[in-house]
């Protein structure tokens, strides 16, 4: 018999320098196969081996420290938008906690966030989902599409995170230590009519393991306004969602009428 063979998702390498240079024709190709992937999967594997063994070793020993703190302490991490600060004991997905960090580029905000530490955490979104204890699969995180502009995802080696193909099935994600999982969110889809794809993803968890991730979320500005520019709009592609505020759009997901919808982006501002 031969072995049996499951889908994956698209794997781009960005290890090697001519990669990155524009203007090549190593760079050309692997615009086309950015595209590509995001127009049929809405995300890729991106493969990065510069990242060294005890830097790694170092970052998801700090996440465990952080997710082992005490609720009350990590608690204190607040955020005024909706899972934008700790995140946890929720009943739709029990294996599931976060911390939030908004504008995680700037230093003063990052070191707000070390302070949950006792005594601070000057090396320093990330996710832990519990292992269930037991050989069942549990739902980590339920199916859901990406709300930002575009996520960047690197975690353990531990399995879990599954996206679902345009026809319905799921490919099973196999991390390396030397992956990330790049996917665009329902802004970017939006900005651009509707020409790339934002893909239903969600975690399912089993056996005793848990599974740590960080995520790199890019999010719209505060009230401004997504608009397909008129260079996506044509006869061919015409105009497939309306403007609108990001905020707002978040606002209307969270509702019982965003968490009812099969689209919350086409239910809020689809023509």
């Amino acid at each position: 018999m031969g072995s049996e063979s499951y889908p994956k998702l698209p794997f781009l390498d960005f290890s090697k320098p001519e990669l990155t240079k524009p203007g090549t024709p190593q760079w050309e190709s692997l615009k086309s196969q950015v595209r590509e992937a995001l127009e049929e999967y809405g995300c890729f594997e991106a493969s990065f081996d510069k990242i060294s063994v005890e830097i790694r070793t170092a970052v998801f020993e700090s996440l465990e420290e952080l997710f082992d703190l005490p609720l009350q302490t990590k608690l204190r991490n607040v955020s005024k938008k909706p899972f934008h600060g700790y995140v946890g004991q929720y009943p739709q997905a029990p294996l599931y906690e976060s911390m939030g960090i908004d504008d995680a580029d700037a230093l003063e905000k990052v070191e707000t966030l070390t302070k949950t530490w006792p005594q601070g955490n000057p090396s320093f979104r990330v996710m832990k989902y519990k292992g269930p204890q037991t050989p069942d699969t549990k739902i980590g995180l339920y199916a859901h599409t990406d709300k930002n502009i575009v996520t960047i995802l690197y975690q353990n080696q531990v399995e879990g995170l599954e996206v679902q193909t345009k026809d319905g099935g799921w490919i099973k994600f196999q991390p390396s230590p030397n992956s990330f999982i790049v996917m665009i969110g329902d802004s970017l889809n939006a900005w651009l009519n509707g020409r790339l794809h934002s893909a239903f993803h969600r975690v399912m968890m089993s056996g005793n393991e848990a599974r740590y991730s960080l995520g790199l979320f890019s999010i719209p500005r505060a009230g401004y306004i997504i608009k397909a520019p008129e260079e996506v709009v044509d006869e061919e592609h015409p105009l497939v969602f309306k403007p609108f505020d990001h905020v707002e759009f978040l606002k209307f997901y969270y509702s019982e009428a965003g968490q009812r919808a099969p689209s919350a982006l086409h239910a809020y501002c689809g023509v």
